[in-house]
């Protein structure tokens, strides 16, 4: 099967663990949500995928390989991590022509993106004058121009409005219902939950859950219920182990 594996990947910063023998997938036809508190691990997860940052121990594949050893990675793999990749000082438009060619895609691919995200009107003003919203929606577009594979998209409801929301929602089911991946990682616990068919849970660097979010209501009631439970259970774990070293 096709999509995104993670086994056993570790990575250590200057001592302390960042992520621990952590295993998932994300697979094709599904929306999968990567959860965690802040400092869990969740972007260096991300960073290692997309070959951005090396494992200590481990393996992160994008359709069963190293993200480094895709033939054209722009056209398997669409993300978003942060808005800083785009100069202000530049239009929309620009930015994007600029990334279409270094991916290789069509220029009509362009038009195409800037329509789909809604930017058609703002795409000839420099992108510092944009909202964070509008900003979020061009790291989308961008991320779209390959029309590809596997989205990995990092709080992408960042800026955006509810009828924002409602359009990104959309578009990660539609992605999903035509049999490609999404993984999609977020603070926002209730809309993830009307988003998401699989959950990935993880607290300083570990793995607490992986499966079907129905399969995680059925015992927790709801998203925010077993993010809540899962992950204060295990701070209390880690807590007393330390108190007894």
């Amino acid at each position: 099967m096709t999509g995104l594996a993670v086994h056993d990947l570790s990575k250590t910063y200057g001592g302390t663990p960042a992520v621990r023998t952590l295993s998932f997938r994300a697979d094709p036809g599904r929306v999968t949500g990567f959860l965690g508190p802040n400092g869990a691990g969740k972007s260096t997860t991300l960073r290692i995928l997309l070959g951005l940052v090396r494992p200590d121990r481990g393996t992160a594949t994008v359709n069963g390989v190293p993200y480094a050893e895709l033939d054209q990675p722009s056209r398997t793999v669409g993300a978003v991590l942060d808005l800083a990749g785009a100069h202000p000082g530049m239009t929309g438009r620009r930015h994007l022509r600029v990334a279409a060619a270094l991916g290789g895609h069509p220029g009509h691919r362009v038009d195409d993106v800037l329509t789909h995200t809604d930017l058609t009107e703002a795409a000839d003003r420099t992108i510092g004058t944009y909202s964070t919203g509008m900003k979020q929606r061009l790291a989308l577009a961008t991320a779209l121009l390959g029309d590809p594979e596997i989205l990995v998209l990092d709080e992408p409801t960042n800026g955006l409005d509810p009828a924002g929301v409602r359009w990104l929602r959309e578009l990660l089911r539609s992605r999903a219902d035509s049999g490609r991946t999404v993984l999609v990682s977020s603070h926002q616990l209730s809309e993830l939950e009307q988003s998401v068919d699989d959950v990935v849970i993880i607290h300083r660097g570990s793995g607490l859950w992986s499966g079907p979010i129905g399969e995680l209501a059925e015992v927790h009631g709801s998203l925010e219920e077993a993010f809540l439970t899962l992950t204060s259970t295990c701070s209390s774990i880690t807590a007393t182990a330390e108190e007894a070293a």
